[in-house]
Order: structure tokens, then sequence, then C-alpha cells
């Protein structure tokens, strides 16, 4: 029987798994490392670190469970995903100096966004907001890969992230992009489909935008660009409004 593992390097809260690369970490066993294909993945309870949760198959999902409950669950999806709008990489810069997170994070240690991580341990993706389109707010970051977060079972030669980090990526500037400042969140899903692996040393830009809220939900969309402006990846995530204190 295959297990899931989260590192506690990987954690989004201090004491659970960040969201985004917990779910690329099961899209794998679900997708292997084929780019292209979308996978859906359910967070049902926060993931634990450092210990293995059991991989099962259940109904069509990949489903990996602890304490004896489904923790997070992965399949294959159809639907299609619309790319978040490009900003150009001086952009990108110029609003990483309005990241919300830089005066105020609730987790501050997140690998993803969060800002008590150093370089080369967290990937420091700081989105600060942008614009508005169409009713909706954006925001943007750049993100070079380190060679901390490379795929150690590519090829020699191919020197990309891997598939769990570039999830992680497309993950908190989501939240960021909607009003997570002011609203606690923690990943209820995301759905993403890797067109490509970010190159490690490379600049990229990745875009947040909202879509919209239904009580304790909160709907936002992320694409990760390349240099030259190819999507690398989409995502579509839900998020949960939580208390504070849950996550103290």
């Amino acid at each position: 029987m295959t297990d899931l593992v989260v590192p506690s390097r990987f954690c989004g809260p201090p004491s659970s798994g960040n969201g985004g690369w917990t779910a690329g970490a099961l899209a794998m066993l679900v997708n292997g490392q084929t780019e292209g294909a979308t996978v859906t993945v359910s967070l049902r309870q926060p993931p634990p670190l450092d210990t293995p949760m059991p991989v099962s198959q259940d109904d069509g999902w990949t489903v990996a469970s602890y304490d004896g409950r489904p923790a997070v669950r992965a399949r294959l999806d159809q639907r299609p995903l619309t790319p978040v709008e490009p900003v150009g990489l001086e952009e990108a810069r110029a609003a990483e100096t309005r990241y919300p997170g830089l005066v105020h994070h609730p987790f501050a240690t997140c690998f993803a966004c969060g800002t008590a991580r150093a370089e080369g341990d967290g990937l420091r993706i700081f989105p600060g907001r942008v614009d508005d389109v169409d009713g909706f707010t954006r925001a943007a970051a750049t993100w070079r890969p380190h060679a901390s977060t490379a795929d150690p079972l590519m090829i020699e030669g191919e020197d990309v992230a891997s598939l769990p980090a570039t999830w992680a990526a497309l993950d908190c500037v989501g939240a960021w992009g909607a009003d997570f400042g002011e609203r606690l969140m923690v990943l209820g899903s995301m759905t993403a489909r890797i067109d490509a692996r970010p190159r490690i040393g490379e600049p990229h830009v990745v875009i947040g935008s909202s879509r919209g809220q239904d009580g304790r939900k909160t709907f936002t969309a992320a694409t990760l660009y390349d240099r030259d402006g190819r999507v690398v990846g989409t995502a579509e995530h839900l998020w949960i409004a939580v208390d504070a204190a849950a996550f103290a």
C-alpha cells in the first residue's frame, strides 16, 4: 500500500500541510508525472505533517486517509480551466511591495507564501494587488524556482520544479487575490492543470484572482506564466472561512 507523507517543511498552517503541495503530491499518484491532465483534489481535513496517510481507491477517487477518515482525495477532471489574464514581470515585482502579508500574515510559516521562510526553504511568493478586472481583484508576484524544489524523479538535464512545488505556487496566490488579509481561509479544494514544468532559476509570474463568494466559501483562480508569457499551469480553488482560534 502506498502512503502519502507531507514533510514538515511543506506546512501551511504551522501544524498541517500546505494545501497546494499536498494536493500536488496526491495528484502525482493519480496522474504520475504527465503534464496536460486536469486533476481535482479535495481536502477533507487538515493534512497532518510527517505522518503516513494510507492511499486507496474509492469509486474513482484516489484517497489518502488519516485517523481512519479521508483526509485528501483526488481524481481526473474534464472541466476547462481559463487562465487569469497575465501581467508583466516588472508589474508583478512592483505588486510584491504591496503584499499584505508583509504587514500581517496569519500563517507566516506557510511553504508557499510565508514571510518567515528563508530563500531556498519556502517559495516566498508574495502577491500584491494589481487591479480589478470585470469586478474581480487580481494579485501578482514573481517566482524564481529554487534548486531545492527540483524534481528528483526527472532525468538528468531536466532541471525543473517538482509537481507538488508547482501546485503550491498556484495555491495561496488565489487567496491573496481575494480577501485573505481580512478573512481567514483554508483550502477546501483545488483543480489544476500543469502544462509545463517551471524551470529552476528562471523568473516566472504567478497571478491570482477572486471569483466570488457564497457564505463561508470563497472562489478564486490562479495562473503561472514563464518569462516568455507562456502558461505553465492554471488552477481554480475553493476556500473555506475558518475560526482563527482553530489554527492558532
